[in-house]
């Protein structure tokens, strides 16, 4: 991710976990909760969380996985990953400074990826988001699985202008004001009108070599769980 990108969470680190459960009315946590759930009925005993932040996805895995299993919480933001190793419920995580697009991990390295809230800010354009989601694919192994819990767009128009109302409005002036940074809540709600719509994004999965895809739609479809296999 760019330079300015990892600023803005740099910036938003001590407040972002606190505003994004107050804008989402803590649905948020519920749905990380329904994502590990999924995680831990497919198995497998090495996870990973992609662009993990301050580890809430890589913690609530942690609390399904059984004893065996190793979780890693990788992230961009030097400040995230240190919120994140403070927590008192973070014991167990190995925590890794690592680029999304850059993986410091081997080819078929883990059983599953997962991945909240952080989509839409790989998606410059459709073509570098497609490069990301490969680079997920390689350090997965064969039959692997992929978990991306993001935005999305309702399918009905008036629910859809709606959601974007909402989000221009609450999400950069609520965020501005309780983290004091201007420019990293303008950026959020710039990118979660611009996300793609659920079936639009499994298409996109299918491009970067991922099968068997599965969704499951949220809150009248503003948001959306993808579950694929490498």
């Amino acid at each position: 991710m760019s330079k300015g990108v990892q600023k803005i969470y740099a910036e938003a680190s001590r407040t972002y976990e606190m505003i994004n459960h107050l804008l989402t009315f803590g649905l948020d946590i519920l749905w990380r909760k329904k994502t590990s759930e999924i995680a831990s009925r497919l198995g497998g005993t090495n996870w990973l969380d992609v662009c993990s932040g301050t580890g809430e996805m890589a913690i609530s895995l942690r609390r399904v996985a059984g004893p065996e299993t190793s979780v890693t919480s990788a992230d961009f933001s030097l400040s995230m990953l240190r919120g994140g190793k403070l927590k008192s419920d973070a014991r167990g995580i190995h925590f890794s400074l690592a680029d999304a697009g850059n993986l410091p991990f081997h080819d078929d390295t883990f059983d599953l990826v997962t991945i909240s809230y952080a989509t839409r800010n790989l998606n410059p354009t459709k073509e570098q988001l497609i490069g990301y989601l490969r680079e997920f694919h390689r350090v997965l192994k064969p039959s692997g699985i992929f978990i991306n819990l993001e935005t999305s767009q309702p399918d009905n128009r008036i629910i859809r202008e709606l959601y974007h109302l909402y989000t221009r409005l609450a999400v950069r002036r609520v965020g501005e004001m309780i983290s004091g940074s201007k420019a990293g809540y303008t950026y959020l709600s710039y990118t979660v009108p611009r996300f793609y719509g659920a079936v639009e994004f499994a298409r996109i999965l299918h491009q970067a070599g991922f099968k068997d895809i599965r969704v499951k739609t949220m809150l009248f479809g503003s948001f959306a769980i993808h579950q694929a296999r490498s």
